[in-house]
C-alpha cells in the first residue's frame, strides 16, 4: 500500500494511555475519487469522520443569558483566610447577579511544591472538617443558588496528590471534578524551573459537566495549552471551557496574550475561536512578594475569539455576560463543523469510542 507521508491509525496500532489523540490519516482512508474536489455528500461525509465517534450537538441550554464572575483573588499562607476570603468574593459577585463564578487555581493554598502536601483536602471522605473549601463552596452555591467552578485546590486521595477542580450547582452537591491531567513540569534556563510532578499526580479524565449554566468543559491552567482538550471538549458539546490558571511572570506572558499593546489574548483566543465557544479563565492576583509570582490577567473570550472581558493583575472581580445565542450564530456564518476534512486527520474520543 503506497504511504502518502501521514500514518494510518490500524486496530492493531497501540493507543496511548491517555483519553484523546490527534489522529492523522493516510489520504485513501476515506475513498474519495478526487479529494481535491468533494461533493457536496463526500464534504459531509468528510465533515463528520474528522470527529470520531461524531461530535455530539451541544444540548439545549438551561439559560441563553447569564453573568458570569472571575474571582481574581490574592492568595496567603492561611488557608482559613483564604476561604473566608473567597466566601466573601463568591457571595459578593452572586449579590452583583452573577450565576456563575470561576475562582483560581491553587485559591487556598501558596502555589508551591512543599504546600501541596500540607494544604490537600480529601473530597470523597465524608464530612466538611476533611475538606473545607469544598464545604465553603457547597454551602455558598446552596445558600446563593449559584453554580460554582471552583477553581482548584490540593486534592489528596490515597497516597496521590491532584490539583482538582471542583464544580458545585445550586443545590450545593458536587456535580464533578477535574484533576489536572498535564502537570507543569517546565525548565527555562535564567528564568523559571517548575515541577508539579514532584509531589502531584496526573488526572487521567477529561471533564464535561452539564451544569445549570450550561455544559461546561473543564481544564486547568496547563491543560489550555494542549489544543485537543479543547477540542474533544467541543466535540462533546460543550457552550463553555473554563480554566483557572495560575501562569507566572514568564510564561504568563506567552500563554496569555501574544501582543501587550493590542491586548490579544493568544492561547484563549485560539481556544474559543477554533471551536466556536465561550472560554473563561481566571488567575490568582500578583503579589511580588511570594514565591511563585501569578500573571493574573483574568479573561472571558467569545465564540470569535473576541475579548469579552478582562483585568490587569490586582485583586478584583469581573462580572461578564454570556450569550449562548451568539454560538450558533458564530457557527452559522462560519461552518467550520461541516468543513473538517476527515478524510486527511480526525480527532479520536478514545473514552467515547472505547465505551461503545
Amino acid at each position: 500500500m503506497r504511504s502518502s507521508g501521514l500514518a494510518l491509525l490500524s486496530a492493531a496500532t497501540p493507543l496511548f494511555p491517555s483519553s484523546l489523540l490527534l489522529q492523522r490519516l493516510c489520504s485513501h482512508s476515506l475513498p474519495l475519487r478526487n479529494p481535491t474536489r468533494l461533493s457536496s455528500s463526500a464534504t459531509a461525509t468528510a465533515a463528520m469522520a474528522a470527529r470520531v465517534p461524531p461530535a455530539m450537538e451541544s444540548p439545549p441550554p438551561p439559560v441563553s443569558k447569564f453573568s458570569i464572575a472571575l474571582c481574581q483573588l490574592t492568595v496567603t499562607a492561611d488557608k482559613e483566610r483564604n476561604i473566608a476570603h473567597a466566601r466573601r468574593a463568591i457571595e459578593d459577585a452572586a449579590d452583583k447577579g452573577a450565576l456563575l463564578v470561576l475562582l483560581p487555581e491553587i485559591w487556598n493554598s501558596p502555589y508551591s511544591s512543599e504546600s501541596f502536601p500540607l494544604y490537600a483536602e480529601d473530597i470523597e471522605a465524608a464530612g466538611g472538617a476533611a475538606s473545607p473549601s469544598l464545604a465553603m463552596l457547597s454551602d455558598v452555591a446552596r445558600r446563593k443558588r449559584i453554580t460554582i467552578v471552583g477553581g482548584s485546590f490540593p486534592e489528596r486521595s490515597g497516597d496521590r496528590i491532584y490539583n482538582t477542580c471542583c464544580v458545585v450547582g445550586p443545590d450545593g452537591e458536587l456535580k464533578g471534578k477535574h484533576r489536572k491531567i498535564h502537570l507543569f513540569d517546565i525548565d527555562i534556563p535564567g528564568k523559571i524551573t517548575f515541577k508539579e510532578s514532584k509531589t502531584l499526580t496526573a488526572g487521567e479524565n477529561p471533564t464535561i459537566i452539564d451544569t445549570d449554566v450550561g455544559r461546561i468543559g473543564v481544564g486547568i491552567c496547563y491543560d489550555i495549552r494542549f489544543q485537543e482538550l479543547a477540542m474533544l471538549y467541543a466535540a462533546r458539546g460543550a457552550h463553555l471551557l473554563c480554566y483557572p490558571g495560575a501562569f507566572n511572570m514568564t510564561t504568563g506572558p506567552l500563554h496569555w496574550n501574544c501582543c501587550r499593546e493590542q491586548v490579544i489574548y493568544f492561547f484563549l483566543f485560539l481556544r474559543a475561536a477554533d471551536n466556536q465557544l465561550y472560554v473563561a479563565t481566571c488567575s490568582p492576583a500578583r503579589d511580588p512578594s511570594a514565591g511563585y509570582v501569578a500573571w493574573g490577567h483574568s479573561t472571558l473570550v467569545g465564540p470569535f475569539g473576541e475579548v469579552l472581558a478582562t483585568t490587569e493583575h490586582e485583586e478584583t472581580t469581573i462580572i461578564a455576560e454570556i450569550d449562548y445565542s451568539v454560538i450558533e450564530l458564530r457557527r452559522s456564518s462560519l461552518p467550520l463543523r461541516n468543513q473538517r476534512r476527515g478524510d486527511l486527520y480526525q480527532l479520536v474520543d478514545v473514552q467515547r469510542l472505547n465505551s461503545q
